[in-house]
């Protein structure tokens, strides 16, 4: 197993209506990436789609992909694509679950949102997913 030091939370960036194909194609077509940007994806009610084993690498945050685990929610922007929180309850809630899952999994890994690695110079996950979780 890697070593995992961060647990990276990250919204899509995209309409909450935005299909999981289309993230993909878009990481394949318009990134060239042949891994997942993420390891799970929230829908909103709250389904948690796992797209790659946390044993493997994804392409969340440039320079800190080995030692992470990317975890994103479907959304994270307005209809004018400006930064929005507008996670749905359902998000919340398993995303808080996963969150303390992987914790216990990895208890040394500091959970902070993509928007908190250095260098990042964008609003994901649109809310403060460092002061939020700081107690999980």
């Amino acid at each position: 197993m890697r070593t995992i030091k961060y647990i990276a939370v990250h919204c899509t960036a995209t309409s909450q209506k935005t299909s999981i194909a289309a993230i993909q194609r878009y990481w394949k077509i318009n990134l060239g990436w042949k891994m997942p940007g993420y390891h799970f994806i929230i829908m909103p009610d709250g389904l948690v789609v796992p797209l790659l084993p946390i044993e493997q690498v994804s392409n969340g945050v440039a320079g800190f992909n080995s030692v992470l685990i990317n975890i994103a929610y479907l959304g994270g922007v307005d209809a004018n694509n400006k930064p929005l929180d507008n996670r749905t309850p359902a998000q919340k809630a398993s995303l808080l679950k996963l969150l303390k899952d992987l914790k216990k999994q990895f208890p040394t890994a500091v959970i902070q949102g993509h928007r908190d690695f250095p260098n990042v110079k964008k609003a994901c996950p649109s809310f403060d997913a460092k002061k939020e979780y700081k107690n999980v």
